[in-house]
């Protein structure tokens, strides 16, 4: 009994150095970790969250760097400034790499790639264009360029690059490749891939949040990614250019669908929200107010087809008008932000197809002349099957039908005439003051 209580002491001593000692040599023996974030798309509220929480995650887990893939034609000013506050103050290190190949750091992307402690491209990409831009497309205000070329020149102070490529990338929205913005001083490496690019800086010292300088130890890092929630991923993805175009042009034909059939609520509803998102989606990428009138110019001219088929004016201009519209919609000079001629076209034939073929056939229909049934007899002459007092029998065409006197009683094989139909029910009037004695031979017929 004595070993044996011995042996559990023993081995329960055991279990306790090798718990208090295994944080320490998990320390020992673990790799350095790197926090993968991918900045795609738009700059908005969404991918600032992003973000800012991944750089906090990083800090939290004890990484030794973050890397920053980059890849946006630009956004919200103010989603970028707190990404590069984010950045700015990290005690962990972060590493702005615009990939992969064909990828760019446009507009708000140069302003937060410049922001990193260190800046690397891949082959094939770009960075600059990063003149601010309003409803208009154009710069909004000399106030606006100046402001944020000052920005720009203090952030590449900061990071001891070129200050003066950096203004002229928003007072003149100049861009640049990866071996220009190298050779530039913009950025400090091009690399190939995550591997080589986290081997190539290893042992730099770079300077994070207050003012502090830290090495970078990122040899053999295991990069972990952080995924953006799949809310926020959704959310994002609703202001992409094509999408919004998409959304936009859904909400003025759900509105006019309202107009048309007024009572509804729901097309009012779908069209608000689709407006509003699209508009949302609008406030944060370079619309150009031109693009936005004349898709409305289009929604105009298809309403005017409606009410007017077979001219075929309004519908030509309608279609010409929503691809000009789409092709407009966006400042083009900002890289990558654009309609897609791929989702301008297939609109621009359903709208074409829907408006010059359905719209077109249904309103053909509303106005032919019914070639039987119960209007065809409005003005056709029959007989009182029985008294009507004021409803009744009659007898039109062979066939018995309910109906109601618009002007008196009428006597059993009156005389009447149909100047009215309420459903299945005719409104008929007296012909004369003849009474025939029998219902025979009084039967009317259709003229």
């Amino acid at each position: 009994m004595r070993n044996v209580l011995r042996a559990t002491l023993l081995g329960a001593a055991c279990a306790a150095a090798l718990s208090s000692s295994g944080p320490w040599a998990h320390a020992q023996s673990s790799v350095p970790e790197v926090l993968e974030l991918r900045l795609t798309g738009v700059v908005d509220p969404f991918m600032a969250n992003y973000i800012r929480s991944g750089i906090e995650a990083a800090d939290s887990r004890g990484a030794t760097a973050v890397l920053l893939a980059i890849d946006t034609p630009g956004g919200l000013d103010s989603s970028m400034r707190q990404i590069i506050q984010a950045i700015l103050n990290s005690d962990v290190p972060v590493i702005g790499y615009v990939s992969p190949e064909g990828a760019r750091a446009a507009s708000a992307g140069a302003f937060i790639l410049i922001a990193c402690p260190v800046a690397a491209m891949a082959p094939a990409t770009n960075v600059g264009a990063a003149h601010p831009v309003g409803v208009s497309g154009a710069i909004e205000s000399q106030k606006a360029e100046n402001d944020a070329a000052e920005y720009i020149v203090s952030l590449a102070e900061r990071r001891g690059r070129n200050a003066e490529w950096a203004e002229r990338a928003v007072r003149e929205s100049v861009s640049a490749s990866a071996q220009e913005a190298l050779e530039l001083g913009v950025i400090d490496r091009i690399a190939l891939d995550v591997r080589s690019l986290l081997a190539a800086v290893d042992g730099r010292s770079v300077e994070v949040g207050g003012g502090r300088t830290v090495v970078l130890r990122t040899a053999g890092a295991s990069v972990e990614p952080l995924a953006m929630g799949w809310v926020a991923r959704l959310l994002h993805a609703l202001l992409d250019p094509n999408i919004a175009f998409i959304l936009f042009y859904l909400g003025l034909l759900a509105l006019y669908f309202e107009l048309v059939n007024p009572g509804l609520g729901v097309p009012a509803v779908v069209g608000v929200v689709l407006l509003v998102t699209a508009f949302l989606a609008f406030g944060m990428l370079p619309v150009q107010l031109a693009g936005v009138i004349l898709l409305v110019a289009s929604a105009v001219f298809f309403a005017w087809e409606v009410h007017a088929p077979g001219i075929g004016v309004p519908l030509a201009g309608g279609v010409v008008t929503l691809i000009l519209g789409g092709l407009l919609l966006f400042d083009t000079s900002v890289p990558g932000v654009r309609v897609s001629p791929l989702v301008i076209a297939p609109v621009a034939a359903s709208a074409l197809a829907f408006f010059g073929i359905v719209v077109r056939a249904v309103v053909r229909v509303h106005r032919q002349v019914p070639a039987s049934g119960p209007e065809r007899m409005v003005g056709a002459e029959g007989t009182a099957a029985g008294p009507l007092r004021p409803h009744g029998v009659v007898q039109v065409a062979s066939e018995e039908w309910s109906a109601e006197s618009v002007a008196g009683n009428i006597p059993r094989g009156a005389r009447v005439r149909v100047v009215g139909i309420e459903g299945l029910r005719l409104r008929v009037e007296r012909v004369d003051d003849r009474t025939p004695a029998a219902l025979g031979g009084t039967e009317g017929s259709v003229e």
